[in-house]
């Protein structure tokens, strides 16, 4: 199976209503997911950090 980068709009449409602020303030917190930024200054998550986040979640819930 091949990785693939999500970006944000990716990330939120998964989460299903969490809004682009509510996201960017768990980055801050250092409660997302493990991103980068690219030289362009956009955002990316790989998808297999995503889901490692999101299973985490659901166990510590």
């Amino acid at each position: 199976m091949r990785d693939e980068l999500m970006t944000t709009r990716q990330i939120l449409t998964e989460l299903n209503g969490v809004s682009r602020r509510t996201f960017y303030r768990w980055r801050e917190l250092g409660q997302g997911p493990a991103a980068f930024k690219l030289p362009n200054g956009e955002l990316r998550v790989w998808r297999s950090d995503f889901d490692t986040w999101l299973r985490g979640l659901e166990t510590a819930a």
